[in-house]
């Protein structure tokens, strides 16, 4: 994954307005791209002050806050608590607002599996396999998402240096050998539910993200 990006260029811009259930609202500036290396229509949302954030950066000062976001149909849209994913955009969204920076929604869903083979790991989670076991019971790899696609967005926005907001040390690894500096690991809060301690427990033990699961209260 070290090889040269081809590159890739902003497509649209548009401003979309925002607002969350709980009453939570912004702008977003949401572009699109082409010459994305895996031919997906992912999108990236400039939000708060990203124009400062990105000059910032330019003059070499403090890098913005961005989040990687792989799409899940589930957590974000329907407020499924089998996972943290719609918490997570959530906080994210919030977050970069007040910073400065960028959203990547990556159509990366189940991992990178598909929604329906994600639903089938969900069959055999329940049967007793954790997150990881069931994608590879499933013939599939632990996670098959590559961040390729995500370097040359950021690149084409004119970032080449961020803070990425994630507990997974995968995506700072990997976004890290595509052209664009982690200058910081900025973790998300713990979003805990009863339906979602085993992933979340899965994530930190298997794949060592940063979760602190020992003082957490499950939310009811």
């Amino acid at each position: 994954m070290s090889e040269p990006l081809a590159g890739s260029v902003v497509r649209t811009r548009v401003r979309v307005p925002l607002r969350f259930p709980d009453g939570f609202s912004t702008v977003a500036e949401v572009f699109t791209f082409r010459g994305l290396v895996d031919g997906e229509e992912h999108l990236a949302l400039g939000l708060g002050d990203w124009q400062g954030a990105r000059e910032r950066v330019a003059d070499g000062g403090e890098a913005p806050l961005v989040r990687l976001h792989s799409e899940c149909l589930t957590g974000d849209v329907f407020g499924s608590e089998r996972c943290d994913c719609g918490p997570q955009l959530r906080e994210a969204v919030e977050r970069i607002a007040a910073a400065g920076g960028f959203l990547l929604y990556l159509r990366q869903e189940g991992r990178g599996i598909g929604l329906y083979a994600k639903l089938d790991a969900y069959a055999l989670q329940d049967d007793g396999l954790d997150t990881y076991q069931a994608n590879v019971a499933l013939g599939r790899g632990e996670d098959e998402r590559d961040y390729r696609a995500a370097a040359q967005m950021l690149l084409a926005l004119g970032v080449d240096r961020v803070r990425l907001f994630s507990n997974n040390p995968d995506k700072a690894r990997q976004i890290g050998t595509l052209g664009v500096t982690v200058s910081e690991q900025v973790p998300t809060g713990v979003h805990v539910s009863a339906a979602n301690m085993r992933y979340l427990t899965a994530k930190r033990d298997h794949t060592a993200h940063t979760l602190d699961l020992a003082d957490v209260r499950v939310a009811s």
